[in-house]
């Protein structure tokens, strides 16, 4: 179960129970531009001020996980994009770097150090020698499952004090979110 907070994102006293009555730092932000412009209608500031707040939340949480096996979120997920494209776990840079969204020069610099570390190789590609594959190598299988393990334990426990059924809630709202987002015509 996740530790409640207070008002100012502090941890509440153990035992504390959540209230969900209770204010937090979005409602003092909301409550003062009701003050300022009572016209505005601010439910969607409160939610996306909630959801940015979650993020700052989420991300070290997460880092410090990474960092136990050496490595940067970035390079995390360079290994676990080579993981999931299965066997040979043989990518080309660009489409590793279409897979993450990532420019050509971020991915260099990304596959340079998972290359020093042992991480990765590359090998020039048999169907054009002009270009190069990114192969995982068997140390880089084994960092990238150890930390694939460690990561959803983690993610797991942060997202533990919702129910079930509030964490499918929440999954699809988010999903449904992302493709309203995402569309070009919205």
């Amino acid at each position: 179960m996740s530790t409640p907070r207070t008002r100012d994102d502090v941890p509440a006293p153990a035992g504390t129970p959540y209230d969900p009555a209770a204010p937090d730092a979005v409602d003092a932000v909301v409550a003062a531009w009701q003050r300022e412009r009572p016209d505005l209608d601010l439910a969607a500031i409160a939610v996306v001020g909630r959801l940015g707040r979650v993020g700052l939340l989420l991300g070290p949480a997460q880092e410090r996980v990474f960092t136990e096996f050496g490595l940067q979120r970035g390079e995390f997920d360079v290994l676990a994009a080579l993981r999931r494209s299965g066997a040979p776990y043989v990518l080309s840079p660009s489409r590793l770097s279409a897979l993450l969204m990532l420019s050509r020069a971020g991915m260099t610099n990304r596959l340079d150090r998972l290359e020093a570390a042992g991480m990765v190789e590359r090998t020039l590609d048999r169907a054009d020698r002009r270009s190069f594959q990114i192969r995982l190598t068997d140390q880089g299988h084994a960092t990238v499952d150890a930390a694939m393990t460690r990561h959803t334990a983690n993610v797991t426990g942060l997202l533990s004090g919702l129910t079930p059924g509030e964490l499918a809630t929440l999954d699809g709202l988010a999903r449904k979110l992302l493709h309203h987002l995402a569309d070009p015509d919205r």
